[in-house]
Formats: C-alpha cells, structure tokens, sequence
C-alpha cells in the first residue's frame, strides 16, 4: 500500500496524518487507532513522513469542528418539534414521540382529558395518584379563588402560620396511632427526608433501612432509600448508612437489624410497592415489621405517599393491617390534584429540639397549600369517608373484572395485584405467548408493556402507564371518583389489546404509529409460526462439552422485519422505515436463535443467533463509535449466554474494521468467518463452471466486484491461480481513493502470480503471462516494482486490467463474482454476458431480481451458503433451506467445535495457510457446499 493510499485510508477512518518537522503526528476524530495501525506508522514513519512533507495535508484545526455540543443529545424525529422536547425533557418527549404518546393535553375534567385534536380519553393513571378527584376538581378551584379574595398572606415564614396549624392538627386526628405533629413539604420525596432526619436526630443512629424494589423518592437521600440501583446508579446513591431487606420478608428484617444492634435510626417502608410493580407483601407482614422495629428501638415509617388518603380502599394503607408506624409520609393526594404539598406525621416522642429548629423549606407549609389540603381532607373524608369505601366497592369490582380477564387470557396475564384503585397488571412476559413474532424480542427487550400502554391510548382511548421499574405491569390507578362506566372501558380496551397480543398481531398494535387503519371486520393477523422471534434468557442448559459460539447478525434492509413477523406485510417499506425509526432507540441485541448440533465424528457445538437490530444501510451510516458501541452490546449479550467465540456476520464485520475495532475489548474471541467463505466460494465456483460443461477454468476470464474489499481481494488473488483472465472491476462513481486502491489490488495480484511463476507455478496461463511481462525485474521486486512494469492495467493488458466500467467489464467476463458492502442492488439483467456464471456474496444481493426474471441463461448463485450436518434447526428464519447457514457463522461454528477460542480471520489480510485449512475441517466434520 503505498503513502498516499494509507493517508487516505486513514483519513476516512477518522485519523489525521501531518508532518511536524521529523515528527508524524495524528488526531483521531471518531475513528479508532489500533494496535496495528500504530505499528503500521512507526515502521512507515519516515516515508509517511517523505510524502507528508512532499504533499501536505490542509492543517488541522486546533479543535475539530463537530456536532453542536448544546444540540439535543436524543435523535429527533423529522418533522417533530415541541418546546417540552426542546427545551423541558428530551429524552422523555422523545420516547413519548416514538410511542405517539405525546399529547397536548388542553382540557382536562374528572376522569377525562381531550388533546388538540378533540380526542377524548379516559384516565387512569391520576398522575400516580396525585389526582384524587381528577382534573380541575372545581371545589379546590374555589377554595384556591377564595383565598385570592381573603388576601391571605401565603410566604410569612417565620411566623405562626394558622393553616399550617390546622391543617397538622387534622393529620394528627386521621392517622393511625398516637401522632402529634407534622412537618410540612413541597413533594413526597422531601417528606421521605424529613422522616429520615427525624429518626436520626430522635435516635443518633446514623443506618435507615428499606426494602429491595422500593421507591421513595430522587431527592439524594429519599433515592438512598430507594432499593433500586436504576434508579441510582449515576447519582452517587445511595449514600453511607442505607441498606435494604427483600420485600415482605419479616425474617429477613430481623436478621438485618440482630447484625447491626442499635445502628438503623429507622425503617422506612411502602405497605404496598408502587413503582416497584404494585406489589403486595404477605399477610400479617406489617404486623411482624411492627413488633420487630419496636423490639429494636428502630422507628418504623410508612411511606404512604401512594397508598394514602383512600388510593387503597382504606384511609391509609397500613389501615388494612391495624398497624400504627412512628410516622407516616403523605404527598401526591393531599394536594388536591392541584397543589403540590407533602407532609411527614410523627409521634410527639420524635420531635427534637434539633430537628424542629433546624429542618425548614421555603414554601412549605403555605398559607395557600395547606389550605387546599384541609380542603382535599375534607372531600375524602366527608360523609363518613364514603368516596374511600366507593374506592373500596369500585376498586373490587374492577380487579375482579381483571381476574375475569386473566382467566380468558390465562397466558397473557401473570397476575393481577392491588387493592382499591392501587392496580397492577402484571403481563406473563416470560411465558410462551411471547415467542411469535416481535412480541418475544419486544418482551425481552422491556418495550412491550410500553407498547400496549400507546395502544390502549391511541386505540382505546385508555390512558395508563407501566411501571418504570417493573417493565412487565401495567399500572391501574385511576381518580378516587372514577365509577364503574371508566372500569368498564378499561377493561374493554384491555381486552381489544391482549386479543392482539393472543394473536400475535404486532401490525395491528403497533400500525398507529404510523396512521395505518384496519378494517376491524377482518379480525387479527395471525402471524406465521416459521417466522418467529423467540426470547430467550441470557443462559440456557447445555452440554458441558460441547464448544459454544455465538455469531452477529443484522437486518439486511427493512423489508427483512417480514421475515421476523409476517404480520408486517401489511407495511409499505416507508411506513416499516418510520417504525424502525419510532423504535429502534428502545431496542438492544437480542438472542433470537439457538442451535445444538453434533458432527459425524461426535463432536458438539452450541451456536446462539444474535440480532443486532440495525439495517445494512444503518450500520453504514453509523460513525465507528456508534456502531463498535452497538456491537460490544452484543458481545456482551453472547459472553453472558456462554458463547467462547463470536462470528461477526454481514456489515458487523465491516462497520468494526473486519473486528480490528473490537479486538481489544472484546469479552469473546471473535472470528469473521471470512477465510471459511473465500474456501467455500472457491470450491462452489469452481463447481458450477464443471456443471455448466467448462472443463478448464484457464481460458475463462473471471471479474470481480468489490476487490478492495477483505473477501473481493482475497477471492481475486485466489481466483489468480485458477482463471486465465482477471478483471477487476470497480463502479462507475468510485472515488480516486477506491480507484488507486483497486490498482493496489492489482499490483498485489500481480505480485504474487509472479512469485508463484517462480515457484512451480509456471504452467498457470495466469502467472506465466505476469512472469513473461515482467521477467527484467530481478529475483527480488517489490509492488513498486510492478507498477513501473505494468505501467497501465488497463484493456491492453492480455490477463490482468482493472476497470471502473461496470457493465462493460462484466460483459467480458464467463464469471462474475461479487462482494462489495453496497446496500441495493446495482448489477443489471443486461450487464451479463450470455452463459456467465454469478456468484453473488453480497448481503444484501448486488445482483438485481431482474436478472433470475429476464436472463434464464445466466446462472446466479447465492454465496456463502454451507449444509451442517444432521440438518440442525437454529428457530429461527434464515431465509435458507433446513441445515443451511452462511458460511461465516459457519467458520465460527467449525471454531468452536475445534474448541480454538482465539481470534480468526481479523483485520484486511486473509491467510492462505487459514483458508486451506478450515476448507480441510469443514470436510472433516460434514459440511458440505449447498447446492
């Protein structure tokens, strides 16, 4: 490779060459430097250095320009924009956006909300609770226009503040125990702090504990409490003196706190998991936590900012049992669905002088919000609290009707938890419903529930959420004053989905992202069971002896989805392309095959298919970075499923360097199963020309699309030896880069047919016609050397010339072999020569579909393509025939039963002792050419 070349080459990797002085220098701007690379610049150093100086590049900016550093880090979606994506919350107004969940809500009343449009929807999500009389409930709009008129002062700290006063001294009388007092916030996770504080400063006890899956709140010390790491990872949380017990393990409880004698200042606890997935400990478990937190001195908190002031079908949660904690966390409800204001009631024991002089918010406690809480109180309670024992009869009624529709949808629905109109439907994600289609990879990859949640909103008019910690259920929490009528279409929405989801009809749930309308009357799409995704945990069973692999595979263009779901024919590619757009950002590699098979000679192996989720044109369009980060996911996904060594298939290979970019970090030896493929294209060319009566290959020209490339160059070397004739060809708008690398190919080529005309191979045509034009160069020439020889590779040129006139040049040729990373299809019906013989590589296909259509003299052959023995199932649609594999996965598959768990076929140079030698294995073990 000459200077110019390599300067080139690194220049589109992203790597910029200069001279400074005796010095070379380089930047890297998105590409990667690797180990080799760095040895190919210290051993060229000086005649990098000679050509730098000769022909400088434009100086480097000092810092290089790049991507807008204020920009949204979040991929847009065209023609979207909104203030709150702009400006508010990207990622969220993003993933709202890809889901059509991004409504402009501009009415709101009770249990309803109407967006822009004027759609109508029902609610039942109340704000997780928040909302306990629904949207602009017009008693707390009175009292707040009663207090504008009083003129009551709103922010008088410090003062004696009457509502504040009154309002405590409600609290006081409606919780559970002897309370006393109350301290006021602005939100339930300032209310979770204060606890926190309170305890510590009663007992000098520096621990708090809580409970795994557990949700408090993301203020630092509420989201300590938080027995979640999604939530704290990145936070630097949870902060020394936090530890947590399982849920509902009483047992548990007290073996923390006999470990840890006088160190936990409180235990702080939700009677029923919100955010965790509606979660319901055993009975008789709050029970226990009281007697033993009393038992140790460690002050027992209830955080009922969801499950208090009536969400349960009781006044509070802890009602259900007849516990009393030490205090008791209140928000979301006893704002009224208008205020924000939190509260934290406590026993008169707990107040400390510390506490009370030194814990204080600014606008907490005002005028204006508790006086909206008395009102909240009031409107619960009123009546001997009858809207709390209508939640209690509605709240039954529904979850019945949900335990109806479990049992109609027994494998759909796991569960259904809760009390009141604290609801949780939890999805069976892990049963076999999930293993048609794209529901198994949506499942496995949290995005389903997601997914339902937009269907029922933008079909159903039923507006829910998911739990963000428990990607399995769906959250049921609608306004306290909701009746049954808002049940009822829940429930008929919920049952219009999973009638989907039985079906396996992906299109229909997910066909209004794209404003595509079904006709209702046809019922659901069944999807086909040949063409099904299947999820997968991350191990499985298998036989210790056998030699585990894994190998990468991607979509080769969109219209491949319909091979994954056949319900997605009822796209047209555009509207698929916009899908992948909406949700390709929710989706990681995934496990979507598996296979077990055993050779001839007994020997085992275990191969695991990896889906990359990204098209052929999408990886191309990837900066290095951002594919190499792609790939080390599944990487990553292989390790932890076994695999010893992964095949890199299609553009993994080429968008990581032919694996050189993921070498270093890689958990697993990786292979690119390109040295199996050059063996096997060999022996199936070489195949078809005796099947097509050509009994000598010597007097044959051969052309060769895409010799730049790893297979393309070492194919045309090899094919050197076989043919008499050789073209290499590349396309008509080739840059002066690809264009000089393709010369480079030649001279490469030339090379080596001149070494083996020195080295027995004297009667090949091929290398006897090189050695006859270039027999004054001596024992010793260098590629330089034949550039001067060989002056011009053109058509004068009786064995050797490249072209960069496609249709000309394949017109010459009796075979065409093709293996470029093109994304479409280029060669032409009429670009063939009649007869030839093409041996298409390429995935996606150079070769067009016109050609099987309009040329039936032309043998087209797909490349690549290898029978494993036994005619193993890997479950999933390789758009081959039973048995048959590409044979890239199936050189890592040849890898793994060789039990060679090292690197194979990396980097821009195949090796001939590799390639004859996996040839030879693959014999050995019954693979066999596909015909």
């Amino acid at each position: 490779m000459t200077a110019a070349v390599l300067v080139a080459q690194l220049q589109e990797k992203g790597i910029d060459l200069w001279a400074e002085g005796d010095r070379l220098r380089y930047r890297v701007r998105n590409g990667v430097l690797t180990d080799d690379l760095r040895e190919t610049l210290k051993s060229r150093k000086q005649e990098l250095l000679a050509f730098l100086v000769e022909r400088p590049p434009a100086p480097p900016a000092a810092i290089t320009p790049g991507p807008d550093e204020d920009a949204s880090p979040v991929p847009s979606i065209p023609g979207l924009s909104h203030p709150y994506i702009d400006h508010v919350n990207p990622y969220l107004g993003g993933l709202l956006a890809r889901l059509e969940m991004d409504k402009t809500y501009l009415r709101g009343e009770g249990c309803r909300l109407w967006d822009e449009k004027g759609i109508e929807y029902v609610d039942f999500t109340a704000m997780y609770g928040a909302l306990p009389f629904g949207f602009n409930p017009p008693e707390i709009w009175d009292v707040i226009a009663s207090v504008r008129e009083s003129q009551w002062p709103s922010l008088v700290q410090p003062s004696l503040v009457l509502p504040a006063g009154e309002l405590a001294r409600r609290l006081t009388e409606l919780a559970p125990g002897r309370m006393r007092y109350a301290v006021f916030t602005n939100s339930g996770a300032e209310a979770n702090e204060a606890a926190i504080k309170l305890c510590r400063a009663y007992t000098g006890r520096p621990g708090v504990l809580s409970t795994e899956n557990s949700f408090h709140g993301k203020t630092l010390g509420a989201l300590s409490a938080t027995g979640r790491a999604i939530y704290q990872d990145g936070f630097g949380a949870p902060a020394p003196g936090f530890d947590y017990v399982p849920f509902g393990d009483a047992d548990a409880l007290e073996a923390a706190l006999n470990e840890r004698k006088d160190y936990y200042a409180a235990f702080l606890l939700e009677p029923i998991q919100g955010e965790g997935g509606i979660v319901e400990p055993p009975d008789g478990y709050l029970t226990a936590v009281r007697e033993i937190t009393a038992r140790h001195g460690v002050q027992l908190v209830f955080d009922e900012v969801q499950t208090g002031l009536g969400r349960t079908g009781a006044l509070f949660g802890c009602n259900h049992e007849g516990v009393a904690p030490d205090a008791i966390t209140l928000a979301k409800a006893l704002g009224g669905g208008i205020m924000p204001i939190g509260a934290c009631v406590f026993r008169g024991r707990l107040m400390t002088e510390r506490f009370a002089l030194r814990h204080s918010s600014t606008f907490a406690g005002s005028a204006l919000a508790c006086i909206v809480a008395l009102t909240a109180l009031d409107m619960i309670t009123r009546d001997d609290c009858r809207l709390i024992r209508d939640v209690a009869s509605n709240g039954a009624y529904l979850k019945q009707r949900l335990l109806d529709v479990q049992v109609r949808y027994p494998e759909l629905i796991k569960s259904v938890r809760g009390k009141g109109y604290l609801l949780g439907v939890q999805l069976a994600l892990d049963g076999k419903a999930f293993t048609r289609g794209l529901f198994g990879y949506l499942a496995e990859q949290d995005v389903l529930s997601y997914l339902l949640s937009a269907y029922l909103l933008n079909v159903g008019k039923a507006r829910v959420a998911p739990t963000m910690s428990a990607g399995d259920v769906i959250r049921v929490e609608p306004a306290l004053i909701a009746g049954r009528d808002e049940c009822d279409h829940f429930v008929r929405a919920l049952e219009q989905t999973l009638a989907l989801l039985r079906a396996g009809d992906t299109a229909r749930l997910i066909g209004h992202l794209v404003g595509k309308q079904f006709d209702r009357s046809t019922g659901p799409i069944e999807v086909a069971r040949e063409s099904s995704i299947r999820a997968m945990p991350d191990r499985e069973p298998t036989d210790e002896e056998a030699g585990r692999f894994a190998f990468l595979m991607h979509l080769l263009d969109i219209t491949d989805c319909v091979g994954f779901d056949t319900t997605l024919k009822a796209f047209r590619p555009d509207q698929m392309s916009e899908l992948k757009a909406r949700l390709g950002t929710f989706l990681d590699p995934a496990a979507v095959g598996v296979c077990d098979f055993e050779t001839p000679r007994g020997v085992k192996a275990r191969g695991d298919l990896i889906l990359v989720p990204y098209t052929s044109k999408e990886l191309m369009e990837m900066t290095q970075s951002e594919a190499v980060a792609e790939l080390q996911k599944a990487l990553a996904l292989a390790h932890r499923r076994g695999a010893r060594i992964v095949g890199l298939g299609g553009f993994t290979s080429i968008a990581s360097q032919n694996g050189l970019a993921l070498r270093d970090a890689s958990p697993v030896a990786l292979t690119t199963g390109n040295s199996y493929t050059v063996a096997v294209a060999i022996r199936a060319i070489e195949a078809a020309c005796r099947e097509a009566g050509l009994a000598t290959t010597q007097d044959l020209t051969v052309a060769v699309v895409g010799a730049t490339g790893n297979i393309g160059r070492t194919l045309a070397m090899r094919m050197a030896d076989r043919f008499g004739r050789l073209i290499l060809v590349g396309r008509p708008d080739a840059s002066a880069l690809s264009r000089a690398r393709l010369r480079e190919v030649g001279l490469d080529i030339a090379h080596r047919a001149w070494r083996r005309s020195q080295n027995g191979g004297k009667h090949e045509p091929f290398a006897a016609s090189i050695a006859a034009r270039t027999g004054r160069l001596g024992s010793a020439p260098q590629p330089a050397d034949f550039q001067r020889a060989l002056a011009s590779l053109g058509e004068d040129n009786a064995v050797l010339y490249v072209s960069n006139d496609l249709e000309a040049a394949l017109l010459e040729a009796d075979v065409v072999l093709t293996a470029t990373s093109a994304t479409e299809a280029f060669i032409e019906p009429d670009w063939l020569r009649r007869g030839a013989i093409v041996y298409d590589l390429s995935r996606p296909y150079n070769v067009s579909k016109l050609v099987a259509q309009k040329r039936p003299d032309v043998r087209v052959i797909e490349g690549g393509v290898v029978c494993l023995p036994g005619t193993p199932d890997f479950k999933f649609d390789l758009r081959l025939e039973p048995g048959q594999v590409f044979a890239c996965l199936a050189e890592t598959a040849l890898l793994a039963l060789e039990r060679r768990y090292t690197h194979a076929s990396l980097g821009p140079e195949l090796y001939d002792g590799l390639i004859d030698e996996l040839s030879a294995l693959g014999d050995a073990h019954g693979f066999r050419i596909a015909a």
